[in-house]
């Protein structure tokens, strides 16, 4: 239990906005308020946890790229 607890432990990641493209690529986004302004569709959105330390020193493409593998495990029901 305290590893799960540990998971979820909001220190330890920071959530993102994301929208997975039929191509398979992603936007990310600091929150839903900022997506939809950008013109996305509020009902598409996903929350993503990003672990800190990505998060920090990660480059964009490497979120990217982590969010993007995330969410094709959740659509195959890996996750």
């Amino acid at each position: 239990m305290a590893a799960l607890a540990r998971a979820m432990d909001p220190n330890d990641s920071t959530e993102l906005c994301a929208i997975r493209f039929p191509d398979g690529s992603v936007s990310l986004y600091v929150d839903e308020d900022y997506a939809v302004e950008r013109g996305v569709d509020r009902s598409k959105l996903v929350r993503v946890e990003i672990p800190r330390e990505l998060y920090i020193s990660g480059t964009v493409q490497q979120l990217r790229e982590y969010v993007a593998t995330l969410l094709e495990a959740r659509e195959q029901g890996g996750a």
